[in-house]
């Protein structure tokens, strides 16, 4: 299963480092400049291309600009074969490349690359439990390190002998989602805050259909599978 991955820099505040000698007034910011774009709708279009997703929490003030301004941005986004998706209720917004309506494909800017197998799992847990939460009237859903270990160490087929490298590869691959943005919190830590980017974000068709086809290849379903919803459930799309 391919998604697109972008890369993912650490975010920084250069907000607060040109403010005071960028003239959000105008459109002109250094010597020959051509761009249509005040600073601001700048900055925000460029965060989008370099992050997976902003978000009012993750990138506020990124957000509010691409809330005033979500046509022009969307626009530029557009000159560059990629597609802009909102979603309101949970102010997550991302890009996706842009598909031609004759079946041909575009140049695209975007690197795309496959889950790796222990990251699938660590995706498919922290939807269920992240919905499973927000249902149970949480605003905030939280999941500790080891629970997450616990749910991809379920799915070790019975003949599988290497459990420490088992066990590396699922902790590493929840470093990889803390590094997506789609777990809050430091890379060392032992709890994080799930974030609501999870849902929007995931292609769940995809995931199901790996989801099935891992079950079946190790003969094993997860260890608290009475605990959570089942397949149907646990990838039934919102209505949007």
């Amino acid at each position: 299963m391919s998604v697109d991955l972008d890369q993912t820099d650490e975010v920084t505040n250069d907000f607060d480092d040109l403010d005071e000698v960028a003239d959000e007034r105008s459109v002109s910011l250094f010597e020959g400049d051509e761009g249509g774009l005040e600073y601001a709708q700048r900055h925000a279009l460029v965060t989008l291309l370099k992050q997976r997703f902003i978000s009012a929490r993750t990138h506020p003030r990124d957000w509010q600009v691409l809330v005033e301004h979500e046509r022009v941005i969307r626009s530029r986004l557009n000159d560059l074969f990629l597609d802009l998706q909102v979603d309101p209720t949970r102010e997550v917004a991302w890009k996706r490349q842009a598909f031609s309506e004759t079946g041909g494909r575009f140049p695209t800017l975007l690197h795309d690359t496959a889950w790796s197998r222990e990251e699938t799992l660590v995706l498919v847990h922290l939807r269920d439990r992240l919905r499973a939460g927000l249902a149970g009237g949480d605003a905030r859903v939280y999941i500790d390190r080891e629970d997450i270990v616990d749910y991809v160490a379920s799915f070790r087929p019975t003949h599988a002998t290497d459990e420490a490298g088992d066990e590396k590869r699922a902790r590493n691959a929840v470093v990889s989602i803390v590094k997506a943005g789609l777990l809050i919190g430091s890379a060392a830590d032992d709890r994080y805050e799930i974030s609501e980017a999870v849902e929007p974000l995931l292609p769940l068709e995809l995931l199901q259909e790996l989801l099935e086809a891992l079950q079946k290849a190790t003969g094993t379903e997860p260890a608290d599978a009475a605990e959570t919803a089942e397949p149907a459930d646990l990838f039934e799309e919102d209505g949007e």
